[in-house]
């Protein structure tokens, strides 16, 4: 059986509910880059200050195309802003979606009252 609200407020709760859902999305985006053990070194390193690509390829001894990959991944998330100097490229950390990271996660694991699991539900519903 389908269950039907009758109320504003329920239909209004559902609607928060599925907006969450695409900035769980992208977030889901974010983790996943720093999924990997290099990416996650090189948003360490460059939590210091801006790098050269160079310096970075020099302390993992890999390939330009691989470092290429994984900063590709990073820029295209937000996680780290690159720009070009001469012949190299000199990234940063983006702190500010760092700091916006942060507060997420803070968000998601304590508890409180607009929990996902407190979805209201019919008592109707199976």
């Amino acid at each position: 059986m389908k269950c039907i609200y009758n109320h504003i407020d329920d239909y209004l709760y559902i609607k928060q509910k599925e907006n969450e859902m695409k900035t769980f999305e992208e977030y889901a985006l974010i983790y996943k880059a720093l999924s990997d053990e290099t990416r996650l070194k090189i948003v360490e390193m460059l939590s210091c200050g801006e790098m050269c690509a160079c310096d970075i390829l020099e302390f993992f001894n890999i390939t330009q195309p691989t470092l290429s990959y994984h900063m590709k991944i990073l820029t295209d998330c937000g996680l780290v802003n690159g720009r070009k100097d001469g012949l190299w490229m000199r990234y940063i950390a983006n702190i500010e979606l760092i700091n916006e990271i942060k507060e997420f996660w803070e968000r998601i694991i304590n508890d409180k009252q607009n929990c996902i699991c407190n979805n209201k539900r019919c008592s109707q519903c199976e």
